[in-house]
Order: structure tokens, then C-alpha cells, then sequence
């Protein structure tokens, strides 16, 4: 008989939401993924790297000279220098470059402190690998931080941090003043530090990504992972990287190799040439920004509670002058009744708190997003 590692883990939110979406010809904004497709140029490159020859092994931390224009985009953006050779790893998008870092750094016992709203992979990965999920629950509406609270949580188990900003799903981004405090309780208390930053290209408003890269002692202390697959509309090819210093490096290649040993060949070859030219990724804050503006001006009528996500390609949209059913019933009827699919941000929390918020993925062409907006005004 075999015990599940995973008891209380049912089907992910997001498999469950796009089945009923497909199932009944909704309008699919639950998921995050784009409706549109990769640069042309991009995929002709990973097309001119397959003819080339690069369809065999990579190397086990990546190609190189994709690992060296990532060190040197990150020195250009943060201020912050990687080695190629023994702080950068690609991954096989950033899901894995998560649950190798949790595997790497969590031992059995550790308490890991975790802000919910959550993205759904972090507690499992913890659970997986022996250590105990700690809470903090972020304060709604605005979904800021309250660092007393978490400060209370900290004890002698206490051994890492979950970060990630721009926050899914809330679409909250996190302020200077936000990674100071975090690098001192960092550095006081020996903790470690896993930062989420897929979305670092996706931030508005002229607001800056704080990445954990532009703070020393944090960089020092944190495996940051990004995804190439959600700044450039091609989450199927599941490619990304994760950034640490040495030590911290060493250990999560000693578990990456026996997960996926290496990723992609020619698609790593492509983006190293693609990533010569800045502007592929200087200009995607204002491409997705006019998205999100396009679906709040669709919506500015509507009888939804909304506050601007500041970053990400999600928006929140309370629904409290609507109706006083559950988020999941909520999201339920939307699909099946009105033909829109979102997510229900009870499936974020552990506990199922149910503010009575959903959330919507504006990674869409302006007719999707302005067909859906239609269908949501009449609510």
C-alpha cells in the first residue's frame, strides 16, 4: 500500500479551471499562459540552432554562452555580477529551478517561511522534502506586508524564506524599504532565501523590480529563479535559470543533475543569440502594461472592486458588490454560466481564506480581453 507523500494535495486550480474552460467554451483567463506566440525571430533562431547541430546534451549547468549573457544582463539591470561559470544554472523552466532549490536547501524538521497568498508549488516542494510551511498571511486589499508578524514566526528552526515579487497572484511589488528588512532578519537570524522573480520584466507604473541581486547581503544568502518562458510567450518550452553564489550553486547542481542532468540544447542556443539585444526584454513592462490598461478601462464600468496590479500579467477583481458566494462557486458560474474562466484566490491559501477575490490573466489579445470584459459588465 503506498502512503501519500501528499495528502491534502488534490489537481492543481489551474488544471482544474482550464478543463471546465474548455469543456464548456469559456473564454480561458484562469491560466497563465499567452495567447500569442514567441518572436519570430526567436523561434527562427531555435530553428537555425536544430539544423545546426545543437540537438544532443547541453551541459549540466547550461550552454555557456547563454550563462554568460545572463550574467551579463543581470549586471546591466542589478548591479550585481554572477559567474557564469559557478552561479548561474538553466533549468528546465522555473518550477523546476524551485523544487530543486527546496530540495538542495530544506532539511527534515526546517520551518520555511511562506507569504500567502502562495503560488501553488512552494508548500508541496517544502512538504516533499521534510520541512514545515509557516504562514504569513499578506493584508488584502492592498496585499502589502506586515513584517512584525513575521518576524514573530522566526524561531531556532527557522532556516529560509520564500520570496516573490512581482507576487502571483496578487500582482503586488515589493518596495526597497521591503528588501532592506528582509536582508536584516536575512542576515540576523542565518536564513536563507528562495526568490521568485519570473516576472521581474513585468512591472508598471515606471516602478522597478527589486530583485535580491541589487541587495549583497541578501545575493549572498538567496537562489533566485527566473523564467524564460513567461517574459517571452513560450511557458510550453519550460526553459529558465536559477542565480546563486557559489555555495549555494554547488548544492543545487548536486540535485538538479539527478532531476533533469540538463534542458533544452538548441532552444538554450537561441536565446543566448536572442538576449543580444536588450530591447527583447527592455520592452516588455510597456507591452504588457497597455494589456492590463486595456482590461481596466474594459472593466472600469463594471461593478468589480479593482486596484491596478503593479505587476505580473494577472489582475484581481473583488466581487463583493456582486454576489456573497464562495470564490470557487463563483469562478464555477462565470465558466459555465457567462463563459469566462478565471481563478479563485482560496486556492492560493492553504487554509482556503476566501476574500471574494478572482484572478484574471491579461497575457491576451485585445479582442479576448475585450470580449471577456463585455460578458463581465453585465454581472
Amino acid at each position: 500500500m503506498v502512503k501519500s507523500k501528499l495528502p491534502n494535495t488534490g489537481t492543481s486550480i489551474f488544471t482544474v479551471m482550464s478543463a471546465m474552460a474548455n469543456e464548456h467554451g469559456a473564454i480561458n483567463l484562469a491560466q497563465g499562459f499567452p495567447d500569442f506566440s514567441p518572436s519570430t525571430r526567436l523561434m527562427r533562431l531555435v530553428e537555425e540552432a536544430m539544423v545546426a547541430g545543437h540537438n544532443q546534451y547541453a551541459p549540466m549547468p547550461g550552454v555557456k554562452q547563454l550563462r554568460e549573457r545572463l550574467a551579463d544582463k543581470i549586471k546591466s539591470l542589478y548591479g550585481a555580477w554572477y559567474d557564469p561559470d559557478s552561479e548561474i544554472t538553466i533549468t528546465a523552466g522555473a518550477t523546476q529551478g524551485l523544487y530543486t532549490a527546496f530540495a538542495a536547501l530544506v532539511q527534515p524538521g526546517d520551518e520555511i517561511i511562506v507569504i500567502e497568498p502562495a503560488y501553488d508549488s512552494y508548500i508541496p516542494g517544502i512538504i516533499l522534502n521534510g520541512g514545515k510551511p509557516v504562514k504569513v498571511k499578506l493584508r488584502a486589499p492592498k496585499f502589502t506586508v506586515d513584517w512584525d508578524e513575521i518576524e514573530s514566526k522566526i524561531n531556532n528552526k527557522t532556516s529560509g524564506f520564500i520570496f516573490n515579487t512581482p507576487h502571483n497572484p496578487t500582482g503586488a511589488v515589493w518596495r526597497p524599504a521591503d528588501l532592506l528588512k528582509l536582508q536584516e532578519l536575512a542576515e540576523r537570524h542565518d536564513l536563507w532565501v528562495v526568490s521568485d522573480e519570473v516576472y521581474e520584466h513585468l512591472v508598471f507604473d515606471s516602478q522597478v523590480h527589486e530583485s535580491v541581486a541589487k541587495y549583497p547581503e541578501l545575493k549572498n544568502r538567496s537562489i533566485a529563479c527566473f523564467s524564460f518562458g513567461k517574459v517571452f510567450h513560450s511557458t510550453g518550452w519550460k526553459m529558465g535559470y536559477c542565480v546563486a553564489p557559489p555555495h549555494l550553486t554547488k548544492e543545487f547542481r548536486k540535485v538538479h543533475q539527478f532531476l533533469v542532468f540538463s534542458v533544452n540544447t538548441p532552444i538554450q542556443y537561441a536565446l543566448a543569440e536572442f538576449l543580444e539585444d536588450p530591447e527583447e526584454y527592455l520592452m516588455l513592462n510597456d507591452f504588457f502594461q497597455k494589456k492590463r490598461d486595456v482590461m481596466l478601462e474594459a472593466l472600469a464600468s463594471s461593478r468589480f472592486s479593482i486596484s491596478p496590479a503593479e505587476g505580473t500579467y494577472f489582475q484581481l477583481l473583488q466581487y463583493d458588490n456582486i454576489s456573497d458566494v464562495g470564490d470557487f462557486e463563483f469562478c464555477e458560474r462565470l465558466t459555465k454560466d457567462y463563459g469566462v474562466a478565471a481563478i479563485p484566490i482560496s486556492a492560493f491559501y492553504e487554509d482556503g481564506q476566501d476574500d471574494h477575490f478572482i484572478r484574471l490573466c491579461f497575457a491576451k489579445s485585445t479582442s479576448m480581453i475585450e470580449e471577456a470584459a463585455d460578458i463581465l459588465r453585465t454581472l
